[in-house]
């Protein structure tokens, strides 16, 4: 068994080869192979929560089971939101293959999901992009977003005008070329954004659906649980919705539960998988006015198929600490 440090994933997996194994990851997902159980979620103690995800995947060959908590305050604190481990094993004999941080690889595959779906379904020359929120998330999105659409313009809106000006700061630094802006106005961040990406763990909407044009692509993100809402329904109402994997999406995504409950739309809203239009049983986009909604709730096949590649990558350069299991 191997085992992989923070640094260790961070180095073995950039944004640019997530993106592809994500891709690859979610086509074979759409396309029946893999077994994911539900996430299980429980309370330990406030707003922070313990998350438990299993599941299966067909290529590579490979099970797990990934165990995060959730710590909204902690970056408060300098520490990352999302704490925990990664357990992969083999098929075969059912050995253990690597323990590894679950912390970036959770951040880092999220994010590469997004760029996927982002790839996808926005329009190809969309160069203003909105970010609403400032954390860990925030930052890895930025990466993946630029990596695959020609950003020229970015726009961060946070709940801290002081918070948003640092993320600013340091983005300038690390994308010279970009122009950026920052503030506490989310309606006035993504007015004009072909791209817009919601990063943040409010309970409550912060994007509603009034504010969004046409032709816009929104990454919904934060709001992972069924009791948290970072959109509206007049957003899901309006958009072209695709989901990353159903039965999570029609489980757990609160404003979609909503609107269904509220007769809005009906189950057919969702078009489809964004492993079906990665495949090509789907177009995607159909339109240029449409806006067109991804919303993220992030499955073990992601953590699985990074997990993996991050062990096969560490084995063939030797990184990563060995721990017999004799």
């Amino acid at each position: 068994m191997i085992v992989l440090s923070e640094k260790d994933v961070e180095a073995l997996l950039p944004m640019e080869t997530a993106i592809e194994v994500v891709a690859a990851t979610m086509a074979s997902v759409s396309k029946g192979g893999a077994t994911l159980p539900l996430r299980s979620i429980m309370s330990v103690g406030g707003p922070n929560m313990l998350g438990m995800m299993p599941g299966a995947i067909e290529a590579p060959g490979c099970y797990g089971v990934k165990l995060i908590s959730l710590f909204p305050e902690n970056p408060a604190f300098g520490y990352s939101s999302h704490q925990g481990a990664m357990v992969l094993f083999e098929p075969v004999h059912g050995g253990v293959l690597a323990m590894m941080n679950a912390g970036r690889l959770t951040a880092v595959r999220t994010a590469a999901a997004s760029a996927v779906a982002t790839r996808a379904l926005a329009e190809e020359e969309a160069s203003v992009l909105a970010i609403i929120g400032t954390g860990e998330q925030a930052e890895h999105h930025l990466d993946a977003m630029l990596a695959v659409r020609p950003i020229r313009r970015v726009r961060v809106a946070g709940r801290r005008a002081e918070r948003a000006e640092a993320f600013v700061a340091l983005a300038r630094g690390r994308y010279p070329d970009v122009t950026f802006e920052a503030g506490t106005d989310v309606k006035a961040a993504v007015i004009g954004a072909g791209i817009v990406c919601t990063v943040t763990a409010a309970a409550e909407p912060v994007l509603f659906g009034a504010w969004i044009a046409p032709g816009t692509h929104v990454n919904a993100v934060g709001a992972s649980v069924p009791t948290k809402t970072e959109i509206d329904q007049d957003l899901v109402v309006r958009s072209a919705l695709f989901a990353d994997y159903r039965p999570s999406i029609f489980a757990q995504a609160g404003e979609l539960i909503a609107a269904l409950e509220a007769g809005r739309v009906g189950e057919d809203h969702v078009l489809a998988e964004i492993g079906e239009v990665v495949a090509g049983g789907h177009p995607g986009r159909t339109d240029p006015s449409q806006i067109t909604l991804y919303r993220s709730l992030g499955i073990a096949a992601q953590d699985l198929a990074c997990a993996y590649h991050c062990w096969e990558t560490a084995k063939a350069k030797g990184v990563g600490i060995e721990a017999s299991i004799e």
